[in-house]
C-alpha cells in the first residue's frame, strides 16, 4: 500500500480545519490577493474613507483577499493598536473578503501576541515571517513560525531580500506538517515555486514581474500582488485559467517602474498621482522624483487609466511641495 507524503498528510489534516470565515482548504484556492496600500490623512492617521473606496474598487475587480499591514501596507510603521484595529475594521467592513493579517515579527513574543489578537479581531489567516535582522537557526525558524501557527491558518512569507535568510524547501516541508499551514508567499523565484508546488505546497508568487509565468508554467496558485493596487482587474485576468501572454508583456514596464526603488515607494507615489490617496507619507519613505513620475504618466496612459482606481479620472505628476511627510498618526 503506498505511503502518503508528509505534505499530503498535512493537507488532509488542514483541509478539515475551520477557523474564521475561510478554511485552510478554501484559502488555498484563492488566486489573487492584494498587499493593500494603507492611505493616510494629513495628520498621519489612517484615512479610512480612502481605504474603503480603494478596497471597494479591489472587490469590484475580482480581488479575493487583502494582506493588511504587509510591507506595502506599511504595517512595520504601525503601532500594534493601529495594526490590529485595521485588521478588525477591514473584516467588519468587508466580511466576504479573506483578510490576511501580517502579524509576523522578528520577535517571537510579538508574533505570538499579534497573531492571537489578530484572530480574535476577526482575521481569516496570518502572514508569518522568519526572524529578520536577529537571524536564528533552522530549528529556531521552525519553532518561531510554529508558535504563530497555533492560532489559525497561516501563510509563510519567504523574502530573503528583506529578512537576510532563506527558508529552504526542507524547512518549509517541516512547517507543512502543522494543521494550520496554508502555504507560502515565495519570493525566491519560479524555480523555487516549482520545487514546492511539486511537493504539494500551495505557493503564491511574491514577485509581480514573475507571477504570470509562476501561475501558468510553474505551479503557483496565484499571486500576492503589489501591482494589483493599480490594475486589479488586469491581474484577475493574468491569474485566470486562460493565458494572456500579451497582457503580461504589456504590464512589464509598469512592474519595472514600481520596483525601481524599494517597495512601497513606487506604489505609494503612483496611487497618489492617480488620486487614490492623499500625498501623505509616513517616514522613512519618500516620493519618486518628478521626471520618474512623468514616465509613470505615460505608462499608465498606455495601459489605460480605466483599469486604475483613479477616482478623479486622471493621472498627474506631482510637485515636491504637494507631498506631506509625517512620522506617525500620533
Amino acid at each position: 500500500m503506498p505511503t502518503e507524503s508528509p505534505a499530503k498528510r498535512a493537507r488532509t489534516r488542514a483541509d478539515s480545519t475551520e477557523i474564521g470565515t475561510f478554511a485552510v482548504k478554501n484559502i488555498r484556492k484563492l488566486r489573487l490577493m492584494t498587499a493593500v496600500k494603507t492611505p493616510y490623512k494629513e495628520d498621519g492617521n489612517i484615512d479610512l474613507d480612502a481605504f474603503h473606496k480603494h478596497v471597494e474598487h479591489q472587490k469590484a475587480n475580482g480581488v479575493e483577499a487583502l494582506i493588511i499591514g504587509g510591507t506595502t501596507g506599511e504595517g512595520h510603521l504601525f503601532s500594534w493598536d493601529e495594526h490590529l484595529f485595521l485588521i478588525s475594521h477591514a473584516k467588519s467592513r468587508f466580511p466576504d473578503l479573506c483578510i490576511v493579517g501580517n502579524t509576523g515579527s522578528n520577535c517571537t513574543a510579538e508574533s505570538v501576541y499579534a497573531t492571537k489578537k489578530g484572530f480574535a479581531a476577526g482575521m481569516d489567516c496570518s502572514l508569518l515571517i522568519n526572524p529578520y535582522y536577529g537571524k536564528t537557526s533552522t530549528k529556531g525558524i521552525i519553532d518561531h513560525i510554529n508558535m504563530g501557527m497555533e492560532f489559525g491558518p497561516a501563510i509563510i512569507y519567504n523574502v530573503p531580500g528583506r529578512t537576510g535568510q532563506d527558508i529552504p524547501p526542507e524547512t518549509i516541508m517541516e512547517l507543512a506538517k502543522h494543521k494550520h499551514f496554508v502555504g507560502v508567499k515565495e519570493c525566491m523565484g519560479n524555480d523555487r515555486i516549482k520545487v514546492l508546488a511539486d511537493k504539494g505546497v500551495a505557493c503564491w508568487s511574491g514577485n509581480d514581474d514573475q507571477c504570470y509565468a509562476g501561475r501558468h508554467d510553474f505551479g503557483a496558485v496565484g499571486v500576492i500582488s503589489v501591482t494589483a493596487n493599480v490594475v486589479p482587474g488586469l491581474f484577475k485576468k493574468l491569474m485566470a485559467e486562460e493565458r494572456h501572454d500579451d497582457l503580461d508583456k504589456k504590464l512589464q514596464p509598469l512592474y519595472t517602474w514600481l520596483f525601481k526603488e524599494p517597495n512601497p515607494i513606487g506604489i505609494n507615489t503612483m496611487l497618489m498621482m492617480i488620486g487614490t490617496c492623499k500625498p501623505v507619507w509616513r517616514m522613512p519613505y519618500t516620493h519618486r522624483a518628478h521626471d520618474a513620475q512623468l514616465e509613470a504618466v505615460k505608462i499608465l496612459k498606455e495601459i489605460g487609466l480605466e483599469h486604475c482606481p483613479a477616482f478623479g479620472g486622471k493621472v498627474v505628476a506631482l510637485e515636491d511641495k504637494e507631498f506631506k511627510y509625517t512620522v506617525s498618526g500620533d
